[in-house]
C-alpha cells in the first residue's frame, strides 16, 4: 500500500506559514515532482501563485471551517488528485488535537507537525492566548521562532516550551539584517556544592536545566523536596519524586519528575495510597540513560538519602 505522508504547518496568521510552504515546495529535496495536495485552512497576506503551483505539481484545496476537514474530504481528494504527499496549512486558532484524532484514508499518516511563531509577538500571544498556543506547541515535532533579534530571550522561550513538549526541536531564525550568536547559558545553581541544593521554588528551573544540560549533573548529587508519585508503570524499587507544575495555564497542571531507584529500606517511604500526598527530602545521584518512560535519554536518579518531609509552602512550581 502506498504511504502518503502528511505535513502540518501550524501557527497564527502572519507567522510565516505561507512563506515556508512556498520555499519548501521549491526545494527539490522535498518536492521530487510528485503530486502535492495542499489543504489551505487560512488565507494569509502572502498568497500562492497559481501558475507556479501548477508547475510544481501542487493542487490547492481550500478548507473554510474545521468541521469540513474530515475523512470524507480526504477520501475525495485521494480519489481525485492521488497525491504523493499532503501539506496542511493549518489555522492556528483551530483544535490541533481534533486534527490528530481525525480518521485518515488508508496509507495516509502524519509525518511531521511544524509550528511557526513570530518571536516579536510571542510573549504577547503567550500571555493572552496561552491555552491556544500551548496546544500548538504540545504536538509539534519542530518549532521555529522567526524574526529573532539579539534581544530574543531564547532561554525564556525554552522554559515555556519544554515543559509542554520535551521532544520538540526548537529553532531560531534571525530577522532581516540580524545575526544570531550561540550564547552559553550561565548555570542556574551552585555546581560547586555537594550535594547541589535545589530550593523548593526552583524545582521547575532545575527540572528544565537537568534536561537541557546533562553535562552539569551527570554523576553529581542533588538534594530537593518532592512529592512521592507512583503509577502502574513504576517497577519495584523505583518511584518518581517530583512536583506539580503549571505547564501552560491553570487548567493544565502536570506532575513533573524523574525516575528514581531506591533500595529495599527506602522503598517503604515511596508507598502511597490513592489520593494520598506524601512528601520526602531526597539526596540522589544523577545519571542519564534511555528510558521508555521518557522515549529518549533522560535523567535517572539513585536515592542516597531519603526521609519524610513537610510539604513545600506552595504545591505548584513554575519555569521562570
Amino acid at each position: 500500500m502506498k504511504e502518503v505522508p502528511i505535513f502540518v504547518i501550524n501557527g497564527f496568521l502572519e507567522s510565516g506559514k505561507t512563506t515556508l510552504i512556498n520555499e519548501t515546495l521549491r526545494d527539490t529535496e522535498f518536492n521530487d515532482g510528485g503530486k502535492t495536495l495542499l489543504l489551505l485552512c487560512e488565507e494569509g497576506i502572502e498568497e500562492y501563485d497559481e501558475a507556479a503551483m501548477k508547475q510544481l505539481n501542487v493542487e490547492i484545496v481550500t478548507v473554510d471551517e474545521q468541521g469540513e476537514l474530515n475523512i470524507a474530504l480526504l477520501e475525495r481528494c485521494k480519489d481525485r488528485y492521488k497525491p504523493d504527499r499532503v501539506m496542511i496549512e493549518f489555522n492556528g486558532t483551530w483544535n490541533m488535537s481534533q486534527l490528530l484524532q481525525m480518521k485518515l484514508p488508508k496509507g495516509w499518516l502524519f509525518a511531521q507537525i511544524l509550528t511557526l511563531a513570530d518571536a516579536t509577538t510571542f510573549n504577547n500571544y503567550w500571555n493572552n492566548m496561552r491555552s491556544v498556543m500551548g496546544e500548538q506547541m504540545k504536538y509539534s515535532d519542530v518549532i521555529i521562532f522567526n524574526r529573532c533579534t539579539k534581544d530574543t530571550d531564547k532561554t525564556a522561550i525554552r522554559r515555556m516550551i519544554k515543559p509542554l513538549n520535551r521532544q520538540a526541536q526548537i529553532m531560531y531564525e534571525p530577522a532581516p539584517g540580524e545575526e544570531l550568536t550561540e550564547e552559553e547559558e550561565a548555570p542556574l545553581f551552585d555546581l560547586s556544592a555537594d550535594p547541589i541544593v535545589i530550593e523548593d521554588d526552583d524545582y521547575g528551573l532545575w527540572y528544565m536545566d537537568a534536561l537541557d544540560h546533562p553535562e552539569r549533573y551527570r554523576g553529581r548529587q542533588v538534594q530537593f523536596r518532592a512529592m512521592v508519585y507512583r503509577d502502574r508503570n513504576c517497577k519495584r524499587g523505583t518511584f518518581i519524586p517530583g512536583r506539580l507544575a503549571m505547564t501552560c495555564c491553570a487548567d493544565d497542571i502536570a506532575f513533573i519528575g524523574f525516575v528514581c531507584n531506591v533500595n529495599t529500606m527506602q522503598e517503604a517511604l515511596t508507598q502511597v495510597a490513592p489520593k494520598e500526598k506524601k512528601w520526602v527530602m531526597i539526596t540522589a545521584e544523577v545519571q542519564y540513560e534511555y528510558r521508555k518512560e521518557y522515549q529518549a535519554e533522560g535523567p535517572i536518579l539513585t536515592a542516597k538519602q531519603l526521609e519524610a518531609a513537610e510539604p513545600a509552602e506552595s504545591e505548584l512550581v513554575y519555569f521562570s
